[in-house]
């Protein structure tokens, strides 16, 4: 199936944890499986889809993530176009870490969507708890920073595709992205310095 629009505007969102779930699991780039990493030890749980980016490469070595906004969880390998409307700046024992928030466009209830001042407060301040407390009975520390614009995560996007597209370029200096598409890499700018939480 071919996406309804073009990168970064539309993405393909790979979940790996449903909304709902204790359990976190994630994919296994090298066996091509979904495995169990843990599950959590605080008494939290997932309230979004959790999961990345197709065609991504972020600066900790993954796909870059994903927080999808749906009424209904899908499932574990679900492949979900998505619109990128901001994103969740945070600080982990890997460094930088960034998440981006977006909604099912196959949702109608969440379809209208464009920008992250049209989610209801309440649901990115669900979000920020979670973020905030899930690893807290781990002995890890998680600095929450604070939530970005569209246009912020939109140059994390087009960073971390620039990235994969390098690591995938072949020898003739064509590359190919995960979906099979050539092109030509482009360079990656720093993302230290995003624009300061909405």
């Amino acid at each position: 199936m071919q996406s309804p629009g073009d990168f970064p505007d539309v993405v393909e969102i790979v979940v790996e944890i449903p909304r709902g779930s204790r359990n976190k699991y994630e994919f296994d780039e090298e066996a091509r499986v979904f495995r169990l990493d843990r599950v959590l030890s605080s008494a939290v749980f997932y309230n979004f889809d959790y999961g990345f980016i197709e065609g991504t490469r972020a600066g900790d070595g993954d796909h870059t993530d994903a927080l999808l906004v749906i009424d209904e969880p899908t499932f574990t390998g679900c492949h979900v176009w998505a619109r990128p409307i901001g994103g969740l700046e945070m600080r982990d024992e890997k460094g930088f870490d960034f998440k981006v928030l977006c909604v099912a466009l196959g949702d109608m209830h969440q379809q209208h969507i464009e920008r992250l001042e049209q989610v209801r407060p309440h649901r990115l301040v669900e979000i920020e708890q979670f973020f905030n407390t899930y690893k807290a009975l781990e002995n890890k520390a998680v600095d929450v920073v604070g939530w970005r614009d569209h246009e912020t995560a939109m140059q994390v996007l087009r960073d971390d595709r620039a990235t994969w597209l390098r690591e995938v370029a072949g020898t003739d200096g064509s590359v190919r992205d995960g979906a099979g598409a050539t092109g030509t890499a482009a360079g990656a700018s720093p993302r230290e310095g995003a624009d300061g939480p909405l």
